[in-house]
Order: structure tokens, then C-alpha cells, then sequence
């Protein structure tokens, strides 16, 4: 998908109830979906909206684990006008009896005429079953509007139901010339508030955080969403991860300690739900993660500042890449400002 460049943030728009072709039908279900509680894990974080004549009618999201998919939101909302009308839903609507009873049901019992679905569900307990049963049914099914965009939206479920292991994001921070920390260690503050404020997001936009014991000992970090509680409602902290030993009286506890190879790690989340997990290790961590071939997405915030030397910490320590033939190459998927910093969303050309 095309580079987002975006400004600062500002006030959010206000929802345009009009729909004008599918393509508007598949955003206004990308917002509804942006309004998912934080915690619907391992259940994907799915939008939906009902359209009749251009109008929408009815707006749903995933709701926490146990609560209606966000079909049957929506449709609790249009009540009888989801009679003759378009659904569009990011995900293929599941057709089995789960926590849940299948949203197939109660798109056929509401009489909607066509199903508009941004992407399949590559669950093997709905894998075409879905669409598959609303054709059987009668309805007209369209799939793959903004297919690129819904599974951006959507890559830690799709990544964990392809692969069984939860979505990794390395964070970092760092000045211009690389470095996340001067000779003396410190590194408080590298980036301003609004950075840090993102970062906080993030963290509550993922299920897990990971970091290393090194960085526990050093920084103490709470590693909580405290700043974005304001604006990120519902759900649990994010569950966090020490490598290592953690120190009696860390702030970082209630946490887990993990002794173990990085492959068994995720494996262990993965079987647990976790759809998507941060890591915020230091440069000994962050490195083992990239040479491993573990992560996902790099979101690197990028300060307006130099320590001008060679002796600050770098981004990752130990052995990189021998040769410039041997660099593994990617595009930034996002370029955000945030006051005076940047944040870089970094994809690797073979994830």
C-alpha cells in the first residue's frame, strides 16, 4: 500500500453518514473498526456498517471477547431498516457457533440483500465458509474493497492465524544520527511529549509488551498506557514480558518472566491470543529480534537532535549486516509528525 504522510494530529472528523460508491461503504467500516475497545484479542478487530440508499443506518465494532461481532452491532443498530440493505464488513463474517452464534445468521435473519467484505477470513473455521453461506442464502457478495487497506488494519489477526504467533512491533527511539542513549547511559528525554504520548498509544493498541531485563534494571519503566487512559477507553493493561530475571520492587510488576530462545517466546504468546506484541528492549534486545527475523513492523520515532559522536548508544548492538549487498531492505508504510519528532513506520520487502 502507498506511504501515508500525515501532519500532526487535530480534532477528529466528523462521521460522514453519507455513502457514495463501496469504497466509502469499506472506510466508514475502517472507522467503525478504529473504535474497537482495545482488548478484543484474540478476536480481530472488525468494522461494520449498514447502508440503505446511500445512508448508514447502523454502525458496529468488535466487541470484547465473549460480546457480539461487529455484524451484529450494526445490525442491532439498523433494526428493521437492515431489510433490503448493503452490510459492509472488513472481514468475512463468520459462519460457526463459537463464543458467539455465527453472524451469518443474523445477516440472512435481517434480510439484508448484499454483503460487501473487505478481505476473507483466513481462519480454517471460516475460510470461505462464510461467503460461501451467504450466497447459498440468496445475497449478493462482493470481496476484496480496499483489500490493502483492511488488511493493514487487520495484520496482527491475519499474521496469527497464518503463522500462530502474535504480530511484533519493534519500538524505538532515536536522535538523528542513530543513537538512543549517551555515553552516560541516559536517555530521558530522546523525543517530546506528543511522541511519548503516541508511544503510549501503541502500547494500547497491542496485547503484549516485551522488553528486556537489562532495560528494567536501567530505566524502571512502568511500561503502562497511563497517558492515553483518557483517550483509549476500555479493557485490560497491555500483559508485559521481562527476558530475564526482574528485580524485587520493579515497577514494571505484575509481569512475566521469560528465560528461553525468542522463537519459543512467541510460540507461547501465540497459543495464548496474543495477536500483537511490543517490543521496547533496548539495543541488545532490539537487535536479536531483527537478526532473528522476528519482526513485523519497526515504528521508529526520530528526534531533531544529534550527540554528534560515535559513542552513544546505538539503535541495535551486535553484528549487522557484512556487506551493503547483505542490507535487508523495506519501505516506510508511514511518516507521522509529532510536534518536532517523527514517527517512521518501517516494513522489511520480505514481511
Amino acid at each position: 500500500m502507498p506511504t501515508r504522510i500525515l501532519r500532526a494530529r487535530g480534532p477528529a472528523p466528523v462521521p460522514d453518514l453519507t455513502i457514495r460508491d463501496d469504497e466509502a461503504g469499506m472506510r466508514a467500516a475502517l472507522d467503525a473498526a478504529a473504535a474497537a475497545h482495545r482488548r478484543t484479542s484474540p478476536n480481530p478487530r472488525v468494522g461494520a456498517v449498514v447502508v440503505v440508499d446511500g445512508r448508514m443506518v447502523g454502525s458496529g465494532a468488535t466487541q470484547p471477547p465473549g460480546g457480539a461481532h461487529a455484524e451484529r452491532v450494526a445490525l442491532a443498530e439498523a433494526g428493521p431498516a437492515a431489510a433490503g440493505a448493503t452490510l459492509y464488513t472488513t472481514l468475512e463474517p463468520c459462519d460457526h457457533e463459537g463464543r458467539t452464534a455465527p453472524c451469518t445468521d443474523a445477516i440472512i435473519g435481517a434480510g439484508v440483500a448484499r454483503v460487501v467484505v473487505g478481505i476473507g477470513d483466513p481462519d480454517p473455521e471460516v475460510s470461505g465458509r462464510g461467503i460461501g453461506r451467504l450466497r447459498e442464502a440468496g445475497l449478493d457478495v462482493d470481496v476484496g474493497v480496499l483489500e490493502d487497506e483492511v488488511s493493514d488494519t487487520l495484520a496482527p489477526y491475519l499474521h496469527h492465524r497464518r503463522t500462530g504467533r502474535p504480530y511484533v512491533v519493534l519500538k524505538l527511539a532515536a536522535t538523528l544520527d542513530g543513537r538512543i542513549a549517551a555515553p552516560d547511559g541516559t536517555s530521558r528525554w530522546i523525543t517530546g511529549s506528543e511522541a511519548r504520548l503516541d508511544v503510549h498509544r501503541l502500547r494500547a493498541s497491542c496485547d503484549a509488551i516485551c522488553v528486556g531485563a537489562g532495560t528494567i534494571r536501567a530505566d524502571d519503566p512502568r511500561l503502562d498506557v497511563r497517558d492515553a487512559d483518557g483517550e483509549v477507553e476500555g479493557g485490560d493493561p497491555p500483559r508485559r514480558v521481562v527476558l530475564g530475571e526482574i528485580p524485587a520492587g520493579a515497577r514494571v510488576l505484575p509481569a512475566d518472566e521469560y528465560h528461553g530462545g525468542l522463537e519459543g517466546l512467541l510460540d507461547g504468546l501465540g497459543v495464548d491470543g496474543v495477536l500483537k506484541l511490543l517490543v521496547e528492549g533496548g539495543a541488545d534486545v532490539a537487535g536479536r529480534f531483527h537478526r532473528a527475523g522476528l519482526v513485523d513492523r519497526y515504528v521508529v520515532y526520530l528526534a531533531p537532535a544529534l550527540l554528534g559522536g560515535e559513542d552513544g548508544r546505538p539503535l541495535m548492538v551486535g553484528p549487522g549486516a557484512p556487506t551493503m549487498a547483505d542490507l535487508r531492505r523495506g519501505r516506510f508504510v508511514a511518516v507521522e509528525v509529532l510536534g518536532d519528532d517523527l514517527r517512521l513506520d518501517l516494513v522489511l520487502g520480505d514481511r
